[in-house]
């Protein structure tokens, strides 16, 4: 194909999109479209070492002379997209049309908010790099109760680097146990109790009924009457994919961009990363349709696969993928590769290694329809990526169950 290739969205998708196709030998214009003013900068770190550490590092990927004359790119950053005309072939950046060929769309995600704490000071959420600034520097500020709503992975990272700071920290979750439906009732139990463990004190099977405050945050009151003391509330309640934009432009959007094994979502426009919701042939067997991600690996190499098919459209390849994240609380690192698939009644989790209930590493398998589909990995590092191997040979249960003995002998 031969025209313009237009990346709206510049984030780690949107980035590997242009180096894809560069690598490849592909030489049209490209264009990379970013709501931010920020280049494109890494997001993992900003609710661990940016938060922690004694200086602010350097997150970003790439310097704006070298997405330039390295990757010939324009840069429009600060500028949003605001509407799609895929008949057209036209994508409204600010208040003006731009022309593509080809496009790549990695808007990602937004932080949730917590009801009722717009006008609040001390109240965060957490996703981007000027988030990670606002709350660091509230951190700092004498030593301040900091209270994180909800357990999942990046509440429970804010909640390990504040204990990091020396700080007195809170985390409330209104279902009974953190994390199940990410990773199963057994599992989340284990997780919640790396939080008790170094200090975190933990709230379960409560919900919060509002917040205590004039202009400033002073209590999360809970369901049960309870107030929680705070100074710092962040809001980890999760993140919804960025799609408001997309209205009327003829995508078919359900919690994020419905797109098809190539990752297109209609001609010639092609998504990737957090609004990427696609069918993952790996898995088909045992997920009820498709799958949307929202992991670093899987955004990294969705947006090469995205922008490799949208150039070159008659050649475009599918995209499967064996999901992997990781997340650093306290001192652990906590690795899952697969799916956990945990609302099935036919999912078994084994632990194959270590005690999930004695404070040490452990290694945990998912199965599912007589074959192993996912792997947690606590403190085992060079676990996780073995059994991602078995995942993708679609190793039978019994086969995976003996490889994790061998690996105890």
């Amino acid at each position: 194909m031969t025209g313009t290739l237009v990346v709206v969205g510049a984030s780690l998708a949107g980035l590997r999109a242009v180096e894809a196709v560069r690598a490849d030998g592909w030489d049209g214009p490209i264009s990379l479209v970013g709501a931010e003013e920020h280049l494109p900068y890494d997001r993992p770190p900003l609710t661990k070492d940016y938060l922690c550490a004694d200086e602010c590092p350097d997150t970003t990927y790439r310097g704006s002379a070298r997405l330039a004359d390295e990757f010939g790119v324009t840069l429009h950053l600060g500028e949003p997209a605001t509407a799609l005309d895929v008949d057209e072939g036209t994508v409204v950046v600010g208040d003006r049309p731009m022309r593509y060929d080809a496009l790549v769309l990695a808007t990602g995600s937004y932080a949730r908010s917590f009801p009722g704490t717009g006008n609040l000071d001390g109240v965060f959420t957490i996703r981007t790099l000027d988030d990670a600034r606002a709350l660091r520097g509230a951190l700092r500020v004498g030593s301040p109760k900091l209270t994180v709503i909800g357990a999942g992975f990046i509440g429970s990272e804010v909640a390990s680097v504040g204990r990091e700071l020396g700080l007195d920290v809170t985390v409330v979750e209104r279902a009974p146990t953190p994390l199940a439906g990410a990773i199963g009732e057994r599992m989340g139990q284990a997780l919640t109790e790396i939080h008790r463990r170094n200090g975190t004190k933990v709230i379960t099977g409560v919900g919060v009924d509002g917040i205590v405050g004039d202009t400033r945050v002073r209590a999360v009151r809970l369901a049960d009457g309870r107030d929680v003391q705070t100074d710092v509330l962040v809001a980890g309640v999760g993140a919804a994919p960025c799609t408001e934009w997309l209205d009327g432009a003829g995508l078919t959007v359900e919690d994020g961009v419905v797109a098809d094994a190539t990752l297109a979502a209609a001609p010639g426009v092609y998504v990737a990363g957090d609004i990427a919701r696609w069918p993952n042939a790996l898995f088909d067997d045992v997920l009820d349709g498709p799958m949307r991600l929202q992991h670093w690996t899987s955004a990294a190499e969705q947006g090469a696969r995205a922008a490799r098919n949208a150039v070159a459209p008659s050649r475009a390849q599918p995209y499967q993928t064996i999901p992997y994240f990781w997340s650093d609380w306290y001192s652990s690192r906590i690795q899952f590769v697969g799916v956990p698939d945990s609302d099935r009644h036919d999912v078994e989790t084994s632990v194959v290694a270590g005690d999930h209930t004695g404070g040490g590493p452990f290694t945990a398998l998912y199965c599912a329809n007589d074959r192993i589909i996912g792997a947690l990995a606590v403190d085992m590092r060079a676990e996780a990526m073995k059994y991602r191997r078995l995942i993708a040979q679609n190793t039978g249960r019994t086969a995976a169950l003996e490889f994790a003995e061998s690996r105890r002998r």
